[in-house]
């Protein structure tokens, strides 16, 4: 006998997401529901929503949803049903959910506060493997103009060149400027070279007249401020 890939389609009508979404809305749908609109098909032997619930148990680090924010595609793949497209979907997924977030801000918001600054880039960072060090360029006003990813590093520590920050801020025509990294064991005590460094382009910033107004350090939905804690004048 031979076997066909499993579709949505072929669940009872009252356990398929589209129908269920049209009579519901998206909120009534499981995360395996989520997912299995996104995959649409299943293996020869399991339906989409079935594949989408091994999807979410896969990982022995994190389950759930959640695990989509720390699998590779390589990883993906390795799951029986997962190929490259459906990969790349998942993958694609988790990044829109990221931007999405960061997209809920307004334009033009203002990083006058640290938890302002913190909240803006949580999604995006607390979720890295490795520590990555961003530069958030500001105007006059602490109004964001860009950010962009300076370094990514090992898990215990990143490269960070004051050079390039001020070609950037200069580039940008900012006039001051926030870096933020990221602690992947997900506490955001600083750590001795965080506070070493911090001062080091403090000092350079002021020399060049591009102020660091501060340094965040972001950790599993927490984050410490350097300037609140007082390493910052």
């Amino acid at each position: 006998m031979e076997y066909k890939e499993r579709t949505i389609k072929e669940l009872p009508e009252s356990e398929r997401p589209y129908e269920k979404f049209e009579q519901y809305g998206a909120q009534a749908l499981s995360d395996a529901e989520l997912l299995a609109v996104i995959i649409r098909t299943g293996t020869r032997k399991e339906r989409c929503v079935e594949l989408a619930s091994r999807v979410l148990t896969y990982s022995v680090h994190c389950q759930g949803l959640m695990a989509l924010y720390h699998m590779t595609m390589k990883e993906l793949m390795q799951i029986r049903g997962i190929g490259r497209v459906k990969a790349i979907q998942l993958l694609c997924i988790a990044e829109l959910s990221k931007r999405l977030h960061r997209a809920s801000f307004r334009e033009g918001i203002c990083f006058n506060h640290p938890k302002i600054i913190a909240e803006y880039y949580m999604e995006q960072m607390r979720h890295l493997n490795r520590e990555q060090v961003m530069l958030a360029l500001l105007d006059s006003k602490a109004r964001l103009i860009r950010s962009l990813t300076l370094s990514i590093g090992t898990v215990n520590s990143s490269m960070l060149s004051p050079r390039e920050i001020f070609l950037e801020a200069v580039k940008a025509e900012a006039v001051n400027f926030i870096l933020l990294h990221n602690h992947p064991s997900g506490d955001p005590s600083p750590s001795r070279e965080d506070i070493l460094i911090t001062k080091r382009v403090q000092e350079s910033g002021e020399l060049l007249g591009i102020s660091l107004l501060d340094h965040i350090i972001i950790g599993d939905k927490r984050y410490i401020s350097l300037k609140e804690s007082g390493y910052l004048l």
